[in-house]
């Protein structure tokens, strides 16, 4: 009878273990951070990238062998700064004023990746494509009376690497916002504003 219960606690514990193997194997999760290195295209905006942060969790799903999808929840902060005649450019805008001129500018975004996740020859290292939604969640008004400087929302594409180490995971990835963002209207002879972004992160699996 002994060894009988000791058949079945060993064969119980053997399939609870294949089973969270498999689990493990097939839906993983979670955190990251790291850099941003993000720029605002636009008239009146400064060029070139500019240094922020990003932190979040995600979810990876392995469908078949050699492709998943990952979903992620990230808050990043991306930063600018207008120029000096900003406010020459925007003069028609009720709100734009002189003191908007050399004015930094922070755009804190909440963002949703949704990504394809394809092995490049090993399970270790993948291509990540896909599109991101975002709501910005902070810094709309930040020109005086201008309320509606920037939309809340914005979709972007994203492709990069992602190298999965047993325990921590190392991603690169660059990030083009596809609409215009800017919320002020009707204004003539300006460039559309885009967000771009250069996202290098460090996270753990578990």
């Amino acid at each position: 009878m002994k060894k009988l219960f000791f058949a079945a606690a060993l064969l119980t514990m053997t399939a609870v273990t294949a089973v969270n193997a498999q689990t493990t194997k097939f839906l993983r999760f979670g955190i990251k951070g790291g850099a941003n290195l993000g720029k605002l295209d636009g008239t009146g905006f400064q060029d070139g990238f500019k240094l922020g942060y990003h932190l979040g969790g995600f979810a990876q799903l392995n469908l078949v062998k050699g492709f998943g999808v990952q979903g992620e929840v990230i808050f990043s902060s991306t930063k600018t700064k207008t120029t000096s005649d900003f406010s020459t450019i925007y003069k028609d805008v009720p709100g734009i004023s002189s003191s908007d001129n050399d004015k930094n500018v922070n755009l804190n975004y909440l963002s949703i990746p949704i990504l394809a996740n394809i092995d490049l020859g090993t399970p270790r290292l993948k291509l990540q494509v896909g599109p991101q939604f975002g709501a910005m969640v902070s810094d709309r008004k930040v020109f005086d009376a201008a309320n509606k400087a920037f939309k809340g929302g914005e979709v972007s594409g994203v492709a990069g690497l992602w190298l999965q180490l047993p325990i921590v995971n190392v991603s690169a990835r660059y990030i083009i916002g596809f609409n215009d963002v800017k919320g002020i209207g009707d204004v003539t002879n300006t460039s559309n504003w885009k967000n771009q972004s250069i996202q290098l992160g460090v996270g753990v699996s578990f």
